[in-house]
């Protein structure tokens, strides 16, 4: 059987990979993937054969794990955080459906078993580091506009903090970007108060973790960068402090039940 697994490999650390990837990658002959991800594989993979394609060339590397996978090579194409969010699956089915289509002379991939295999989100990993910022309706936006015409990103940003949603942003900043999360924070600052908590979430679980929790007003694009998640809460998100930790939170509304409960 000709096998393609598509594979999410967590935010970083290795204890948050799932033990079916772990079965995925071990089974793999071949492994496709930007190089930091599979740096973060370690020493598990060396016995692997790698396939390192730089940034930018993410059609390349669907393209290249479908062909390696329709030759008979157990194939796994890899992402960090979960491989379905902003990541490379939705490529590998792109690439099948021009295929089908006839733009893509590969009818070889028909054949391919392929297996989605998720993971946990760098927008999830940053909730459960400082608490529990995605308790109620939340959603995701990448600011990047290589592929998105900004125009449709910020009628995203409108209707999301309209709609009083938590909003994780993806791909906040790049070298080259710089002006879009500035744009972001004002667009929200028309729905929401200054005091708004914000979660920076840098190399999430990974050795150099580095997390803070600002308001929306302290939000700044320096303080950021292409590996930092953006986590905005609600008009409902708290912050609090107890003891020696600060949370976050956003409350799903179970107040009102603890409230009957005191008053009966």
């Amino acid at each position: 059987m000709k096998q393609l697994y598509v594979v999410s490999t967590g935010p970083g650390d290795p204890n948050l990979l799932a033990p079916q990837a772990k079965m995925a990658i071990n089974d793999a002959t071949d492994l496709v993937a930007y190089g930091l991800y599979l740096e973060l594989l370690g020493d598990d993979i060396r016995n692997k054969t790698q396939h390192d394609l730089p940034l930018g060339q993410e059609i390349e590397r669907a393209r290249l794990s479908l062909n390696l996978a329709a030759s008979g090579k157990t194939t796994a194409l890899i992402s960090s955080g979960d491989i379905g969010i902003f990541a490379m699956a939705t490529l590998v089915f792109e690439l099948l459906d021009r295929a089908e289509q006839g733009l893509e002379n590969n009818p070889e991939w028909f054949d391919i078993d392929i297996q989605v295999i998720p993971g946990i989100s760098a927008m999830q990993a940053a909730a459960s580091r400082v608490g529990a910022t995605l308790g109620h309706d939340f959603c995701a936006i990448s600011l990047s506009d290589l592929l998105t015409p900004w125009e449709t990103i910020e009628t995203r940003i409108h209707a999301a903090a309209s709609a009083d949603f938590v909003i994780s942003f993806y791909n906040p900043v790049s070298k080259k970007r710089r002006w879009q999360l500035d744009k972001a924070k004002h667009i929200i600052l028309q729905h929401r108060d200054p005091n708004t908590p914000v979660v920076l979430g840098k190399n999430l679980t990974r050795a150099d973790e580095h997390i803070r929790i600002i308001t929306l007003e302290q939000l700044e694009v320096d303080d950021v960068d292409m590996l930092t998640l953006v986590q905005i809460g609600s008009s409902h998100t708290k912050h609090i402090k107890i003891g020696n930790h600060d949370w976050v939170y956003t409350p799903r509304g179970y107040q009102k039940k603890m409230t009957q409960e005191t008053t009966t």
